[in-house]
Order: C-alpha cells, then sequence, then structure tokens
C-alpha cells in the first residue's frame, strides 16, 4: 500500500508541477479574462470525467478480483466496448447542444466547446485503459500516463498560442492530448486472450456513477457557476484560486489510487484499518502543508505564480486561498474514506456525497455576492461531509480480544 501511494505520489507531484506550469504559463499569456474561458472549458470536461472515472474505478475493481489474465483481460475488452459507445455519444450531445454552453459559460465562441468534444469521445474508453493499468497494479505506466496527457497539452497550448491561435489553441491541445495518450500501450494481461473470471457489476458500476458524480460536482461546479454570475476577470481569477485546490485534490487522489485495488483485492471479511491508516496520514499531510503554506503569503504566492494582474482584479483575495486549500482538504478526507468502503462493499457513502455537492450547486446560487462567500459555502459543505463519513469508523466497535492473548 505504502509502496504504491508513494510511486503515485511521485508521478502526481510531477504532474501536479507540470500543470502548475501550464496553468501559469495560460494565464500569463491569456490574462485573466482568457485563462478564464479556457478553465471553463476545461472544466466541463472534468465534469464529463464523473463516466471516465467510473468507468476507470470498476475496472479497476474487477481487474484486481480476477486472478488470471483471461479474467482480467475479458473484463477490460468488456469495458473498453461501452466505453466507447457512451464516449461517443457525449462527445455529439457536447457537439450538438455547444451553442447553449458556450452562451451559458459566457464564453466568446461555440467553437471551443466543438474543439473540446473531439477529445471527449476518447475521454471516457481511455478512463478503462487507465483502469486496467490501476487493477494490475502498473502504478509506474499508470503515472507516465497522466505525466504525458500534461506534457502534450503544455506543449500544445504555448505552441498554439504562439501560432495566434488563443483560447482556441488551448482547448485544442486539452483534446490533442487526451487523444495521444489512448494510444498507449497497456499492460500485455490485458491484451491476452480472453476467458472465465467474474464480470463487472451493475450494481458496482451505479455505485462508481454516483460517487464520481457528486465528486466532480464538489471539484469543479463552483468555477463553472462563478464563470456564469461574475465577471470575466473575476471568473479568472476564482480559476486561479481553484488551481490550489486542483493540486491538494490531485494529491490525495493519488493515495486513493493505490489504496483502492489493494483493499479490493482483500477478502470482504478481512478488515484491517493498517489498509486505511496509511492513506489518512498521506492526505492528512498533503492537505496541512498546503493550507499552512498559502496561509502565511497567499498575496505574494498569487502575484508571483499568476502575476499581478490577478492579485489586483479581485479586493481580499489573498486569504480566499488558504480557505480553499482547507475546503478541498476535508474533502480529500471525505474521499479516502469513501472510496475505502467503495472497495470493500457497496457504500451508502456516496450518495450522501452526491447530495452535498446538489446542496453545493444551491448554495452557490443562493450566495454569490462576493467570491469568498462562495468559498465558505463550500468550506462548511465540506466539513459537514467529513463528519458524517467519518462517524461509522469513528463509533465502530472494536473486536474483542481473543482470550489466548490475554
Amino acid at each position: 500500500m505504502l509502496n504504491g501511494s508513494l510511486v503515485m505520489l511521485l508521478g502526481s507531484g510531477l504532474v501536479a508541477g507540470l500543470n502548475f506550469a501550464y496553468n501559469l504559463a495560460v494565464a500569463r499569456l491569456l490574462g485573466p479574462t482568457g485563462f478564464g474561458h479556457a478553465c471553463a472549458v476545461f472544466t466541463v470536461l472534468m465534469l464529463a470525467s464523473a463516466v471516465a472515472l467510473s468507468f476507470q474505478l470498476i475496472c479497476a475493481k474487477f481487474v484486481a478480483r480476477n486472478a488470471s489474465s483471461g479474467g482480467r483481460s475479458a473484463v477490460y475488452r468488456g469495458l473498453s466496448r461501452q466505453a466507447w459507445i457512451v464516449g461517443i455519444g457525449m462527445g455529439l450531445a457536447l457537439a450538438l447542444f455547444s451553442r447553449e454552453t458556450a452562451r451559458y459559460l459566457r464564453l466568446p465562441s461555440a467553437t471551443l466547446v466543438l474543439l473540446l468534444a473531439c477529445g471527449l469521445a476518447f475521454y471516457v474508453p481511455l478512463g478503462v485503459r487507465r483502469g486496467g493499468m490501476q487493477g494490475v497494479c502498473a502504478f509506474g505506466r499508470l503515472s507516465w500516463s497522466f505525466v504525458i496527457e500534461v506534457v502534450v497539452k503544455l506543449v500544445g497550448a504555448v505552441g498554439f498560442i504562439a501560432l495566434g491561435f488563443s483560447t482556441a489553441g488551448v482547448v485544442a491541445a486539452i483534446s490533442l492530448s487526451v487523444i495521444a495518450v489512448y494510444f498507449l500501450p497497456v499492460p500485455r494481461e490485458l491484451s491476452s486472450a480472453p476467458g472465465g473470471g467474474e464480470p463487472a457489476s451493475f450494481r458496482e458500476g451505479l455505485q462508481a456513477i454516483v460517487f464520481f458524480a457528486g465528486q466532480v460536482v464538489i471539484n469543479n461546479v463552483d468555477i463553472l457557476l462563478v464563470k456564469h454570475f461574475f465577471p470575466p476577470d473575476q471568473a479568472g481569477v476564482y480559476a486561479a484560486i481553484a488551481l490550489v485546490g486542483r493540486v491538494v485534490y490531485l494529491l490525495s487522489w493519488s493515495v486513493v489510487s493505490a489504496m483502492f485495488p489493494i483493499s479490493a483485492a482483500e477478502k470482504a471479511e478481512k478488515e484491517s484499518s493498517s489498509l486505511l491508516l496509511p492513506p489518512v496520514l498521506l492526505v492528512l499531510g498533503i492537505a496541512v502543508v498546503f493550507t499552512l503554506g498559502l496561509g502565511f503569503s497567499p498575496q505574494n504566492v498569487l502575484d508571483l505564480l499568476f502575476g499581478s494582474a490577478f492579485g489586483t482584479a479581485v479586493q481580499g483575495v489573498g486569504p480566499m486561498l488558504a480557505l480553499y486549500a482547507a475546503s478541498t482538504g476535508f474533502y480529500s478526507l471525505s474521499v479516502v474514506l469513501i472510496a475505502y468502503e467503495m472497495s470493500r462493499r457497496i457504500a451508502n457513502t456516496a450518495w450522501l456525497q452526491l447530495v452535498i455537492s446538489g446542496l453545493i450547486v444551491g448554495g452557490i446560487y443562493l450566495f454569490h455576492a462576493s467570491l469568498q462567500q462562495v468559498i465558505l459555502v463550500q468550506l462548511v459543505l465540506m466539513s459537514l461531509l467529513l463528519i458524517a463519513v467519518s462517524f461509522p469508523f469513528v463509533t465502530a466497535k472494536r473486536p474483542a480480544p481473543c482470550p489466548e492473548a490475554l
């Protein structure tokens, strides 16, 4: 568990650094308004990731449960076929409603949405490929998949902007990065002849969709709503603040990715705190470091990373960084507990997360007088979610010691 978590953490650390470089380059080259447009389009892809991540989770879980290469290959191939049908359908639907999407998000052109639709068709099948890597614990290969995606996105975005394509070039680079990574090879055992084994379960799939629907809404819907309610320059500043939260969550999710297949492979009746304690401590450490670090000199961090234009567009933007990091930290700890329960059994906490995600949408619609108010809504709800999902673990009865041990 610890080795896998460290491999994923190192890979995610590199991905986070490259993502930061990508966002810094786009922010400085396009300014707050153009950066806000690019982040809004990318966030649409992140909302669609609920489906891609659901396929990834189910593939990882049932590939891990099948001991034979034939059984693993059968799961992988079956889910791949379904993912292509879903991915193409989602891409066509986004293209069909491109004008309406652009109008709601105050985008300059529906072309941005059409460019994203091309990458979306590959995004869901990519989730299955990554789930296969995760299921066989090929954490190094999985990490490189994310690294290469960010490298293509970074180089493509800078290159297209230099050629004069502005925001459209950034969105094109996002789609190209997804398509390029899809064609990376998968482990050999996933491409072997399919055989008998434990197939993917519909109930497990429904659970995954519920979990990731709540997850992507919690992580991304605030950016879209801010883009809708606030002027473009303020929306761009908020996107920069939210980038910090995405880094915290990306690092935390790498720990969850390492925990999940190992916990899923254990027998259901074998419960052990040793499987849960390492990821909880790692995620807690990540959240504390980011929150305290940003609390010391938030204004300087924002000016240094994104430029003075981001620091002066909104008053009192400095403290928002630490508050957003704290909110994401609470949520990341909740996800560790929810994912652990999902790896062992059907988790009802996934439905609770979905309810909280709906409350976030409603809360922001009611309270959006300022950007700080938007963040406080999320901070309160994330605190409540962590308390709720922690309750069963805190109150769980410990087994009585054996007489021989006394």
